[in-house]
């Protein structure tokens, strides 16, 4: 049986790169395609699919504010996560959000079809060396938790958004929230992170590749 497969990212030669390479596997094919968070749903209110490959940051909307979208509506659907971020910043907190499988945009072609595979039958999929990271953290007792990880998904979003140069009314309307909400998510951002304003924001976001 053909795996149905959608393609979610904002950028039109990552499609077409990642449809070339579902294409050569004769198990797979791409089902839909979508360059946007609005139209991704579109595509899987519109046919049965599946499997979704999302790209963490699909825009200015962050993919795991997506992915709570998908998995609200669509509850057995397997999503991968696809992201130029490193396995160690985000893979944890997608798979807690509900994704079946990371993989980082840089990895082997041979990685996300596997990835593919294992998360089209109802498991999970993470490489090889973050399960021997997560393991190793276990047997030390748990890792020392960076200030970003403390934050919530929304919060990391509008950290994210902020450290890219947005402003609060900004990302209010990118994030379809209110001003006072944003405004209310920053003062709870430099909060738990200890920075001190929008400049100490900025710097760490980049210092940490969260961009």
């Amino acid at each position: 049986m053909t795996i149905q497969i959608v393609i979610a990212d904002d950028h039109a030669i990552v499609r077409k790169g990642l449809r070339q390479i579902i294409s050569e596997a004769s198990d797979l094919t791409v089902a839909g395609e979508a360059e946007s968070g609005d139209e991704l749903l579109i595509v899987l209110r519109s046919r049965p699919v599946d499997l979704v490959v999302l790209d963490l940051s699909l825009g200015v909307r962050s993919g795991l504010d997506l992915l709570g979208h998908i998995k609200s509506e669509f509850p057995r659907l397997p999503v991968i996560i696809l992201s130029m971020h490193p396995e160690d910043l985000f893979a944890l907190r997608a798979l807690r959000a509900g994704a079946s499988g990371y993989v980082e945009k840089n990895s082997a072609p041979e990685e996300l079809l596997a990835a593919i595979r294992r998360s089209a039958r109802g498991d999970t999929y993470i490489s090889a060396r973050f399960g021997e990271k997560m393991a190793a953290d276990i047997v030390r007792g748990g890792s020392a938790v960076l200030p970003h990880e403390r934050l919530s998904d929304r919060e990391l979003e509008v950290f994210r958004l902020l450290g890219s140069g947005n402003s609060v009314t900004e990302i209010a309307h990118a994030l379809n929230l209110s001003v006072k909400t944003v405004s209310t998510h920053r003062t709870r951002v430099l909060a738990k992170t200890g920075l001190r304003n929008n400049a100490d924001i900025v710097d760490y976001v980049i210092s940490h590749g969260l961009r």
